[in-house]
């Protein structure tokens, strides 16, 4: 069994016929979302999905920026050194005061 990173979210694929193993992808919030194979049924091909584009279409066409107000802090807040890169992002995307 390995060591289990700390990290903010973890994604968690588990094939039927290796349980109890399982594969875990962990990331934090200043880093892309991984890219990771969704087991299916045996004889199907695993598709690869990409959450992170996936969010990403829906935020834009569901069109989120216009119904968030991005001057407000998040809830729960974020720590200091994970907020410096939304903090920025906002900013220079027009969607933060200074």
């Amino acid at each position: 069994m390995g060591k289990i990173p700390v990290t903010n979210y973890q994604i968690i694929v588990s094939r039927n016929e290796t349980r109890p193993q399982a594969k875990l992808y962990g990331f934090s919030i200043r880093e892309t979302i991984p890219v990771f194979p969704l087991p299916l049924q045996s004889e199907d091909i695993e598709p690869i999905v990409d959450l992170q584009s996936l969010l990403h279409g829906i935020y834009n066409r569901a069109r989120y920026y216009l119904a968030i107000d991005y001057n407000k802090g998040s809830v729960p807040p974020l720590k200091s050194e994970d907020a410096v890169s939304p903090d920025t992002l906002l900013c220079k995307q027009g969607l933060r005061n200074n």
